[in-house]
């Protein structure tokens, strides 16, 4: 039994949830995202709660239960309040800044990085240290934080590159003499 899917997604004020040809439609202030539904559950809307109930017991059907009302829970708060995560740039002579709709990063290689920024997503650059990355899509604004960190994660030695801000880096002694 699912411990997630037994629960009804609440729907706040402002946004809508619509079901029409098996896709799950959430609107609010921020936007509109769509989730095309499997057929291995049910999804009612009513009284300001979404439920989802599995269709029959097979394994699958009860994987995509708490799965489907996960998806639809970051959905119904994406357009609501939206998503964000936050980039901290650690390392002499590292820095970022947005130039247009370029993210133009100095990461201690001999050339700067250009991050084309996705539509859909908003960045900014508080301080030449930190990148903020927000949108209404949880996994489109994980994978844009992913991509940037992926240019140069953070080594174990001095702790130079980009991390999460809630990231901890075990550290690592160096040489000894």
């Amino acid at each position: 039994m699912s411990r997630v899917g037994k629960y009804p997604v609440e729907v706040p004020s402002g946004v809508q949830v619509s079901i029409a040809d098996g896709v799950l439609t959430a609107k609010g202030k921020l936007g509109e995202l769509k989730l095309p539904l499997s057929r291995h559950v049910a999804v009612d809307v009513a009284d300001g709660k979404v439920a989802v109930k599995p269709t029959d017991t097979a394994a699958q059907a009860r994987m995509m239960w708490g799965t489907t009302r996960s998806l639809i829970a970051g959905m119904v708060k994406g357009v609501s309040e939206g998503f964000s995560k936050t980039l901290e740039i650690t390392g002499t002579g590292y820095r970022a800044a947005v130039q247009g709709k370029n993210l133009v990063m100095n990461l201690g290689y001999s050339h700067d990085i250009v991050y084309a920024i996705p539509d859909g997503i908003k960045i900014t650059t508080p301080r030449p240290t930190a990148v903020t990355v927000e949108g209404i899509d949880k996994q489109r604004v994980g994978q844009v934080a992913l991509d940037i960190r992926s240019f140069r994660k953070p080594e174990p030695y001095k702790g130079k590159g980009v991390r999460y801000e809630t990231e901890t880096i075990r550290r690592k002694e160096g040489k000894k003499k």
